[in-house]
This record gives C-alpha cells, sequence and structure tokens, in this order.
C-alpha cells in the first residue's frame, strides 16, 4: 500500500509545513509536496488527510517531481496565503501553487483545495496521488473513475479530484487506480501548467473538466483577496513582515460563518517526542478569543473584531451554571459546549507520539481567569471597536455578579493542568481584571451595575494577591498559594495594569523567571518538576509566554533586553514565518501548529516595543 512515509523514510518535521485554507478549514502542505493534514468541511470535522499523525494510514496528497534527485523551497506568494512549494531538478525547475479560493456560498461551499503545477525552466516529470482516509481513517470510501477525474465517496462526505486529467494521458501516464485511492505521472514543460483541483462535491456528482484559464482566474481573485484584506492593516513598524505574517495566520484560522477563531488547526500533534501530552486544539476558548479582539483591534481589523465580539457575545446568552461556572473555558467553533474527548487507538500518532485524541475533556474544567479575559476584551472593542448594546451589557453584569461571589474558588488553572484544583495566583488576577474592567465601564458610559460590591471584591482581590500570591522567600509572586513555584503566566500582571511595570516587587519577579524559566529568549510555562501537573514526560518552552516575556521587559524599561530576545524568538519561526505550540530543546517546534494565541502574542510585542524603541 502507498503510504506518505515512503518517499522520505519518515514524518516531516512539524516546522516544515505552511498552510492553506478558505475560512472554514485549512490544509497542511508539506515541504516535500505532501498533504499531510486536512479536514473538511471545517476546522473540527474528521480529517480526509491524515498522514501527519499517521504515516501508514493517515492519507495524503503528494505532488512533487518523480523520482529522486530533488530539493524544494517554500514561500508564500508576497502578501497573501498562495503557497508556493519551489522544486528544483537536474531538468528544470517547477512549483507547486497551493491555495483555497475564498467562497460565498453557504448553501454548498465547495471547499475548493487548488494545486496548480507551474514549470519555468526545463522539462519536468511530477508524479500526483491522493489517497483519502475519511473520518480519520475509520470510514471506507469507494472511488470511481470518470473521463475528466475520480469521485471519492464516503458515507459522510464525497470528494472530487478534478481538472485537466485528460492531459495526464499526453506526455503522461492514464491516472491509475492504486489501492484506496490514485496515483499517475504528468510531464510538463516550460510555460506550461496543470492544476487538480480537490472539492467536496454532492454524492451523485459527475466529475467535469478545469480548464487552466479557469484555475488561473481563481489563483488571481485568491491573491487579490488576501491582498485588499492586509490593507486594511494599521501596523507600519519596524517588523512589519512577522506582524503581517501572524496577521494572515490569524485570518486562516478564523471560521467564517461565526466569526470564531481556532487555537491551532491540528490535533495531536506532541509537546514531547514519544509524549502523552497531546491534545485537539481545533476549538474556540475564551481566553484566545479575548486575545485575539486585541490584536485585531490593535492592527485595525475591525470587522473581524466586531464578528468575533458577537460570538464571545452569543455564549453569554444562555444562563446555564457549569463546572466553570456561567461559561465554558471552550467551545466548537460553531458555539456548541458538547466537545467530548476520545482516544483513536488505530493510529501511532506523529512519531509514535500516543495517543490521538478527538475532542478535549478541559471543557469541562474550572478555568476562572476567563472572565477577566471576557471582559477585557469588551472593554478593548468598547473603548476601539464600537460601544456594547444593552443585552450584552446585561450578560457581563450578571457574569461580575457571579463572579463577585465566585472568585475566590479553587480552580485548574489556565495550563489545564490534571494534577488537581488549586488557589492559583493567575486565576485571581484575572478575576481582579474582570471587576476592574467592567467598573472602568460602568463609569465611562454610566451603566447600571453594583459598583459598590464590585468595588469592594476588586479591592479584596487584590489585597490576597499582594499578600498571599507572593512569597517573601522567592521574592517573586508565585504559581498557587503557599507554593514558591514560579510561572510564566505572572508576565501578564504588568500587562493588564494590576502592577507598576518598574514597581520593585515586580521587578524582582521579573529577574526571578529570568534566572528559573527562561532560556535564551525561550520561556518555560512552569518547573514541571516542582510542580507535577498530573501528566507524564516534560515539555518544551512555550512560545507565548516568550512574547509576553519580551512585553514585560519592554514596559519595565529593558528595551535593550526586549529587542535581543525578540529578535532571538523571530529565529525560532518555521521558514515561512509560523510558529508551533512549543519550542524544543534543539530548537525543534512541537506541539499543535500554527498556534494562534503565540501570533497574537508576537503581534503585541512587536506593538509596544516599536512604542517603546520610538
Amino acid at each position: 500500500m502507498a503510504v506518505a512515509g515512503e518517499h522520505e523514510g519518515d514524518y516531516l518535521p512539524i516546522a516544515e509545513h505552511g498552510l492553506v485554507g478558505d475560512l472554514h478549514t485549512v490544509a497542511l502542505v508539506g515541504t516535500n509536496g505532501t498533504i499531510d493534514w486536512y479536514c473538511c468541511p471545517s476546522f473540527d470535522a474528521p480529517s480526509v488527510f491524515g498522514a501527519i499523525l499517521d504515516k501508514d494510514k493517515g492519507g495524503f496528497f503528494s505532488l512533487r517531481p518523480a523520482g529522486d534527485g530533488w530539493h524544494s523551497k517554500q514561500l508564500y506568494f508576497p502578501d497573501t496565503n498562495v503557497l508556493i512549494t519551489r522544486f528544483f531538478t537536474h531538468g528544470g525547475v517547477g512549483e507547486v501553487q497551493d491555495f483555497m479560493p475564498i467562497e460565498d456560498q453557504p448553501d454548498m461551499h465547495r471547499h475548493r483545495l487548488l494545486r496548480r503545477v507551474v514549470v519555468v525552466r526545463g522539462t519536468m516529470e511530477f508524479e500526483v496521488e491522493v489517497q483519502p482516509r475519511f473520518d480519520y481513517g475509520r470510514e471506507e470510501h469507494e472511488v470511481e473513475m470518470h473521463p475528466h477525474g475520480v469521485l471519492f465517496r464516503a458515507p459522510s462526505l464525497s470528494l472530487a479530484l478534478e481538472g485537466a486529467i485528460s492531459k495526464s494521458l499526453h506526455g503522461g501516464e492514464r491516472l491509475q487506480r492504486v489501492g484506496e485511492g490514485v496515483r499517475a505521472r504528468i510531464t510538463v514543460e516550460a510555460g506550461e501548467s496543470q492544476t487538480y483541483v480537490l472539492e467536496r462535491v454532492p454524492a451523485d456528482h459527475i466529475c467535469r473538466p478545469y480548464s487552466e484559464r479557469e484555475t488561473l482566474g481563481a489563483f488571481e481573485a485568491t491573491v487579490g483577496y488576501w491582498r485588499r484584506w492586509l490593507e486594511q492593516s494599521r501596523y507600519r513598524g519596524r517588523w512589519r513582515e512577522m506582524v503581517h505574517r501572524s496577521a494572515l495566520t490569524l485570518k486562516l484560522l478564523t471560521y467564517a460563518p461565526t466569526g470564531a477563531l481556532v487555537a491551532a488547526p491540528t490535533t495531536s500533534l506532541p509537546e514531547q517526542i514519544g509524549g502523552e501530552r497531546n491534545w485537539d486544539y481545533r476549538y474556540t476558548w475564551i481566553r484566545d478569543a479575548a486575545f485575539s479582539l486585541y490584536g485585531l483591534l490593535r492592527l485595525g481589523f475591525t470587522e473581524e473584531a466586531a464578528s468575533f465580539m458577537g460570538w464571545l457575545t452569543d455564549r453569554t446568552r444562555d444562563w446555564k451554571i457549569g463546572p466553570s461556572g456561567p461559561l465554558q473555558i471552550m467551545y466548537g467553533i460553531d458555539g456548541r459546549a458538547e466537545l467530548p474527548e476520545e482516544e483513536h487507538p488505530f493510529w501511532s500518532g506523529y512519531r509514535d507520539s500516543a495517543p490521538v485524541r478527538i475532542g478535549n475533556a478541559a471543557a469541562e474544567q474550572r478555568q476562572l481567569d476567563i472572565y477577566g479575559e471576557l471582559i477585557d476584551s469588551v472593554y478593548l472593542y468598547n473603548k476601539y471597536g464600537a460601544p456594547i448594546f444593552h443585552e450584552t451589557w446585561g450578560s457581563l453584569r450578571r457574569i461580575v455578579d457571579w463572579l463577585c461571589e465566585n472568585w475566590d474558588n479553587v480552580d485548574e488553572g489556565i495550563w489545564e493542568t490534571r494534577g488537581g484544583q488549586k488557589d492559583f495566583t493567575y486565576s485571581r488576577l484575572m478575576s481582579w481584571v474582570a471587576i476592574e474592567r467592567a467598573i472602568r465601564m460602568n463609569r465611562a458610559r454610566g451603566l447600571p451595575g453594583d459598583i459598590v460590591r464590585w468595588l469592594a471584591e476588586r479591592d479584596r482581590i487584590y489585597n490576597q494577591i499582594m499578600s498571599r500570591g507572593w512569597s517573601d522567600e522567592r521574592e517573586a509572586f508565585v504559581q498557587h498559594y503557599g507554593s514558591d513555584v514560579l510561572d510564566a503566566s505572572i508576565l501578564l500582571m504588568p500587562l493588564v495594569l494590576f502592577i507598576a511595570p518598574r514597581d520593585p516587587r515586580w521587578i524582582s519577579t521579573l529577574d526571578a523567571i529570568s534566572d528559573e524559566l527562561v532560556s535564551d529568549s525561550l520561556v518555560y510555562r512552569y518547573n514541571v518538576e516542582a510542580s507535577p501537573d498530573g501528566l507524564r514526560g516534560d515539555e518544551g518552552t512555550f512560545s507565548m509566554c516568550s512574547f509576553w516575556y519580551v512585553e514585560a521587559l519592554t514596559r519595565a524599561g529593558r528595551v535593550d533586553e526586549a529587542r535581543l530576545a525578540f529578535e532571538k524568538m523571530l529565529t525560532y519561526a518555521n521558514h515561512l514565518g509560523l510558529f508551533s505550540e512549543e519550542i524544543g530543546p534543539t530548537g525543534e517546534l512541537l506541539g499543535n501548529f500554527p498556534q494562534a494565541f503565540t501570533h497574537l502574542a508576537l503581534i503585541s510585542a512587536a506593538y509596544n516595543l516599536d512604542k517603546a524603541l520610538g
């Protein structure tokens, strides 16, 4: 049976991928020309190609020069999310242009994935192979050959491979059935192109040819869409290329029908190779929602901020008290609350890093910090976007009243540890933020609220953090009350205006974090040995925390240190400027990829560092 890994012998590094998408889902494209992750029709739908999680059983779509003796480089068409993989051989130079047109057809969105082969020098022979594995490889499908394409029909989904398929008869092999997929070789000369289109279709679909004129038009329209979108950015600072790539990536991770933003488009990419810290991130965290609003507003993308604000408002309407209170920590991109977690027993995981997980049980955890991030984001939108509506304020007012009664409870904390509930300092910090920002909105607009109670609870939280969250022995704020463990989440203290960025207590904390959790600009979330989190194995440094560290240094006036740490962090991005969740001990990208939270933190750090540098 054909497998994705037979061409390279092992899995591509996580960093050796780019992504394309249509604001409903994305495809990960390796530097070897293989799409080894693709879910259709949405981010959190079952995978069609999943070779990144099992090279033998996951399924893939490869398009590369035939034989050996080639090497490749990858880039984005400037200011777009159109990905180009260039191949260099003895016989010529060619490229595969991967993109997904942005369509507005809610009744039947085709989710077209176009792979356009263009040869610019010489003559090249390409091999194309498509091996779908529906529903994470658990669902069988039929392969139906047509004169102008192939229909892959499964009970839950039908996909058609179309294009100038008949041209495969000229200068190449006929498209042949291979296992559960198809394969062909084509010869393309300089100045010529050939496109393969994979799209969602009805089960009774008859494949049709696509002319190269039609696919070139789709290419130009997609380039135009992304460039028009990026023109809205107000950022003109020193790191424009990296900030704009982060913005384009965040847009790719947005689900257009609802405005929700996924934390990452993948599941179960490991935080440690061979370890069990493998999670499904294809959902929307309230925490990420808050920071995304902040980042989008900073850059001037008010339409996206308004859409996300609508999604957040919808989550606050249903008053149902669960483990985490009136809100869950995360939801499906369509707003659903049920995200049951299961393990996929038949897939080996990326480089044998099992288990592969589908769904996320952390949705049932209590993480009280989410209320601070939520209300801070609403505060920022009300200030920099548009005034919030009466209904929104009514929902937030109920939440603040509930928080006044419940902020002093233990929870699992921001890192979703599975080692038991504690009095996490960060959870208290963000509870303070929630009430403090509500008070600001109350005063700025005269909105109704129990202001006397809110003021009293805000001050209680502040005093408690200053007394119980501070360790005289460590001379630092600590992870949870009664401990001496440092935690990178505390870096947000000056960023949310809880403490002056040059307060002696904060400078002491910053120095302690620098000494214990920072390595060459890379920041660990916490010391796993000192603070067991209920999981086996270690983890890499957390990229988002590294950018928080840059911003904390900036606000403390240590601008030279901040700039060096920021520039170093940029060297850990992949060749396209993308970051995963974590960075391993040898600089490799680990965890789900790319991670929205990291790119949001990059935008904020760049913005504030630019401002400090003048």
